[in-house]
């Protein structure tokens, strides 16, 4: 679910862009060009996939403190790169068709082929490496399966599904709703890399323990039961956190959700009150 979770958001956000991209120049009469933005993107996938197995391979092949070591680093910097998308995502998503048209523009004056494969290329590639980095998150402190692959698999495919019906122009998505329902997943997730990474610190000694385990809830023991590894894999649950791990959770998760929800939440338009009627 943290694989799905992670690839479907990070594939709408480039399927968007580049559904935007594609639209744009239909609009404008420039639809031979779209062949450019199919080769930015298709060079980005290609380069996000090599740096994604590159980067697990360096992070497979490491052992005991320097493993440990270095999922911690990037369980929090995964944790860092989610919270600056989310509310970067939150902030441009009324503004974003105008941007992307204003770059089409510039770089159609510019010279055209080479700009346009540029925008679609920084702008997959980006999520592209995001992606990969999340992944490898997804993994720290537990072992890797095919069901993460099978997982991130199916979140691309769901991306790409709502992608399509975004260049078709459906009003059967929401696009805010949407961005908003998994940016709240999202932190939730992020919190658990914070607590994972807090895990991962303690056990190298760089961080103190205090109180071993808060509680202990075996009976959701990600290692006992389905329910439990749901939990453990999405919101980073643990059933026998020490207490600087709780502590942790608690305080990158209240701050963000508030402010993530503030941020994003729907405005009401209230009509202006009747002057006479006043009078």
């Amino acid at each position: 679910m943290a694989a799905f979770l992670v690839m479907l958001r990070e594939g709408v956000e480039a399927a968007i862009i580049v559904a935007i991209l594609l639209a744009y120049l239909n609009r404008i009469d420039r639809r031979s060009d779209s062949r450019w933005i199919w080769a930015g993107t298709a060079a980005a996938i290609l380069v996000s996939l090599v740096a994604g197995i590159v980067l697990w391979n360096t992070v497979g092949g490491l052992e005991g403190a320097a493993e440990e070591l270095v999922e911690g680093i990037i369980a929090l910097v995964a944790a860092g790169l989610l919270t600056w998308m989310i509310f970067w995502m939150g902030q441009q998503a009324q503004n974003l068709k105008g941007h992307i048209h204003s770059h089409v523009d510039t770089a159609i004056a510019a010279g055209g082929a080479t700009a346009l494969a540029t925008i679609a290329f920084v702008t997959v590639l980006r999520e592209g490496i995001e992606s990969s980095l999340f992944l490898i998150s997804t993994t720290v402190g537990t072992e890797s399966s095919s069901s993460q692959i099978v997982g991130g698999l199916l979140g691309l495919a769901a991306a790409v599904v709502i992608g399509i019906l975004f260049y078709a122009g459906s009003s059967h998505i929401d696009i805010r709703a949407f961005f908003r329902l998994t940016g709240v997943l999202i932190i939730l997730f992020a919190a658990g890399l914070v607590s994972k990474a807090v895990h991962e610190f303690q056990e190298l000694g760089l961080l103190p323990t205090v109180s071993e385990h808060v509680w202990d809830l075996g009976i959701l023991d990600p290692s006992a039961g389905t329910t439990g590894r749901f939990l453990g894999s999405l919101f980073g649950w643990t059933p026998r956190p020490s207490l600087l791990m709780a502590v942790a959770y608690a305080v990158y998760l209240v701050p963000v959700l508030i402010l993530f929800l503030r941020m994003t939440a729907p405005r009401v338009h209230r009509p202006e009150r009747d002057r006479t009627s006043a009078l």
